[in-house]
């Protein structure tokens, strides 16, 4: 079976090699070989120099075709593209039945992180309490599944989404489970649900799993994008 240079020698030590035939000269000789000409005293071999050009094209080659190609966002990563821009928001939020709902406003600041993570930065003020809030929205492609957190200045708690956009392409569903603010010291299931009415216009809405197993919207709101963009 035939064995090629590049089964033989790895491309750094070939390099080496051609290196060092390239320079080299009789150990039991003091000096280096002499001179081709008496007007060029120090010039190379120029069948060595070729070897060593070639040398330099095959290693560079070599170490091409070993480096991995860089992951390009997917159709689902572009589709969170949409989000970017500067949004006003206003939502009404109820916390219970007994309780009247709380009128809330702010602003939403979105933009891509390298084409793959949708970072949503929310400011606004609820019930009287300045809140600032930063979410994050990706795509997992082994899970098929989009994912994100949440972190915000009025809680300790970190919310990680699954989720997935439905068959018109206008409706991202974010699913999480955490602390239950209708039963204390349980957990149940969440939904955030964002819909593009237009370009410029996005419902949003939060639901909770009550105990009797019944979704209960306690968030409606609206996010409507700057007419300076």
């Amino acid at each position: 079976m035939a064995i090629t240079l590049h089964d033989q020698v790895k491309p750094e030590n070939f390099l080496t090699f051609c290196r060092s035939r390239l320079f080299a000269f009789d150990k039991n000789e003091t000096e280096p070989p002499k001179p081709f000409t008496d007007k060029e005293p120090n010039m190379p071999n120029p069948l060595l120099l070729l070897s060593l050009t070639f040398a330099l094209l095959f290693v560079g080659d070599a170490v091409a075709q070993e480096q991995p190609m860089m992951p390009e966002p997917t159709p689902e990563h572009q589709w969170l593209q949409q989000f970017s821009g500067n949004w006003t928001t206003k939502s009404e939020s109820s916390m219970g039945p007994d309780q009247p709902p709380v009128q809330c406003e702010g602003i939403m600041t979105s933009r891509m992180l390298g084409g793959f993570w949708l970072i949503n930065n929310m400011k606004g003020d609820y019930a009287g309490t300045p809140m600032n809030g930063i979410q994050t929205i990706g795509f997992d492609e082994s899970r098929k599944k989009y994912v994100g957190t949440w972190i915000d200045s009025v809680t300790s708690f970190m919310w990680h989404y699954e989720g997935h956009v439905d068959s018109t392409g206008k409706v991202l569903t974010l699913e999480a489970e955490g602390p239950n603010f209708m039963s204390d010291g349980k957990t149940t299931k969440f939904e955030d649900i964002y819909e593009f009415k237009s370009e410029n216009e996005l419902s949003i809405q939060s639901r909770i799993l009550a105990d009797d197993g019944q979704w209960i919207t306690f968030v409606n709101g609206t996010a409507t994008r700057s007419k300076s963009e």
